[in-house]
């Protein structure tokens, strides 16, 4: 039995129509978990996103709500293990220091209304929307560093590449379509500049061969032969990329 202390917060995804809930965990920390109904799930299944340190549990759209929530229980000292040794969230604001091209570089209030990156430091405005400034930054430089490796990549195969589009997936760094288009993740461009050039080289490979065979990582190292010592730095540190917020600051409240 649960005790009357786990408080369900109810909402409707007007998008999806589906269900979802809110579950507060009690104990020193209280955690948050968010229960997730899908047609696809079979199973329970409880996941701690590399990004953010958010919990979410998943389970089938038959299953019931209290079945779902002796699991999470009868896991809970994973959960509590797992988020202790998970990444601190590192908050890009000024005096931060935000890598680029793999180099921390230090974010400074600038005099201009623009924000740039200059003599080795990353000047914005001060204020609460210094986050989002910075994101934009960096998805700019990676669009420009993205775009001038993949148009060189694909070159050396002399295949022509379609839209680039930049997102931020929380499960990958990149991927191509049958058409040519190419996705990235911006983010990548605070991975060290080999590391960027690795993904550019590993989606545009997929012009050639659309799928992960031995055919594919061969056309991948003649792109790119040292591919696998920055794959590897992508599995070893990539969370690192994603425990990066760019949130607006909230204002103090004035006083009166």
């Amino acid at each position: 039995m649960l005790g009357d202390d786990c408080r369900l917060l109810r909402t409707i995804d007007l998008v999806t129509k589906k269900r979802l809930s809110t579950h507060i965990l009690p104990g020193d920390p209280p955690v948050e978990i968010a229960l997730k109904r899908s047609h696809r799930a079979t199973r329970f299944s409880l996941r701690v996103s590399r990004a953010d340190g958010r919990v979410s549990l998943s389970l089938p759209v038959w299953a019931p709500e209290t079945e779902a929530l002796a699991f999470l229980r009868a896991r809970e000292a994973w959960l509590r293990g797992h988020l202790a040794h998970a990444l601190a969230v590192q908050s890009a604001q000024i005096g931060a220091w935000v890598p680029i091209c793999g180099t921390p570089r230090e974010v400074v209030a600038g005099q201009s209304r623009a924000t740039r990156f200059r003599d080795g430091r990353i000047e914005v405005p001060d204020g609460p929307r210094a986050g989002p400034r910075i994101r934009a930054l960096l998805a700019a430089l990676a669009r420009e560093r993205l775009t001038q490796a993949a148009q060189l990549h694909a070159a050396k195969l002399g295949r022509d590449i379609g839209r680039i589009t930049l997102r931020d997936p929380r499960s990958r760094w990149g991927s191509c379509t049958s058409k040519g288009d190419l996705m990235f993740s911006w983010r990548l461009i605070m991975a060290p500049s080999a590391v960027l050039d690795y993904v550019a080289a590993h989606e545009v490979a997929h012009l050639a061969e659309m799928n992960h065979s031995a055919a594919f990582w061969q056309v991948c190292q003649h792109l790119r032969p040292d591919y696998e010592i920055h794959r590897a730095w992508l599995k070893r540190h990539g969370a690192t990329l994603l425990a990066w917020r760019f949130d607006t600051m909230q204002e103090p409240p004035s006083c009166k």
